[in-house]
């Protein structure tokens, strides 16, 4: 009983978090007209007062006349964003394996230097990797898109703390039995660091997927937009159609929520610790 005020806070603050969501869902539903006339009356504005499901479908017609598509555009981030993330992944783990357990010379100071670029805005940085893009002929390619956000300092710190933190005794009982610094990386670091990949994974796909500046100064073709930027086409200078930018914004969160149901049983502590057990 002493934890029910608990609960009853928790529950009040949850339900408070959910009513954009709940709004979300209840304008992709209403009739054009309808959005804003029930303001008046929260309860009435979460109520639509009948239901028009077509809207879903209307996304694509409206889309399709655009020239590009949401389909495509959903295609397009979702190859942008399971690239990126496979490459960053990647880029990370090894860098990170490297500055926790590779010696040579500078290291520490190197490692500093790169976190030093976690403090530079990423508007700062934008400009001369779009010159770079253009600089290479890659603009409106999916090569602008994936290359760039591959590489992160971030993910690299966020591993490298994590590698720290499993024992040597493990690594130096696989270079007894023969195993070089590459097996030793795929065959024990990696499985035994599970819960930082997962955690660094669902972070980039997120950014990802919905990532909004970095596809707005590398693209121009409606073909290749991403959904941020083809949601951005039911916002006019005079207009806004809320009720498809609301379907289609809904449309667009569901891979996140897959993607985080699917990665959250590796937000497991210790599991490292566990190999020495036992």
């Amino acid at each position: 009983m002493r934890k029910l005020p608990t609960y009853l806070i928790l529950s009040c603050v949850g339900l408070f978090m959910l009513l954009p969501l709940l709004w979300m869902l209840s304008t992709s539903l209403k009739p054009a007209g309808d959005v804003f006339t029930s303001f008046d009356n929260p309860f009435r504005a979460l109520m639509p007062r009948a239901v028009h499901a077509e809207n879903y479908a209307k996304v694509y017609d409206v889309t399709r006349a655009m020239g590009g598509g949401f389909a495509r555009w959903y295609l397009n981030s979702l190859l942008v964003a399971v690239v990126v993330t496979l490459g960053q992944v990647a880029t990370s783990a090894c860098a990170a394996y490297a500055f926790a357990r590779l010696q040579f010379p500078g290291r520490d100071k190197l490692f500093l230097g790169y976190l030093g670029t976690m403090m530079v805005p990423g508007a700062v940085t934008m400009i001369p990797n779009f010159i770079v893009m253009r600089q290479l002929g890659a603009v409106d390619t999916f090569f602008a898109l994936m290359v760039p956000p591959m590489f992160s300092a971030y993910g690299t710190f966020l591993l490298r703390q994590f590698f720290m933190t499993i024992p040597r005794d493990l690594e130096e009982a696989a270079t007894i039995d023969g195993c070089g610094l590459w097996r030793i990386f795929t065959t024990i670091i990696l499985p035994l660091s599970k819960p930082a990949l997962a955690t660094l994974a669902i972070f980039t796909f997120m950014g990802n997927w919905q990532s909004f500046y970095w596809p707005l100064i590398v693209l121009t073709q409606d073909s290749m937009k991403t959904l941020p930027l083809g949601l951005l086409s039911f916002m006019g200078l005079y207009n806004t159609q809320w009720t498809l930018l609301m379907a289609g914004s809904l449309m667009m969160i569901l891979p996140m929520i897959i993607v985080f149901v699917l990665g959250q049983r590796w937000f497991i502590s210790g599991i490292q610790l566990g190999a020495l057990k036992g």
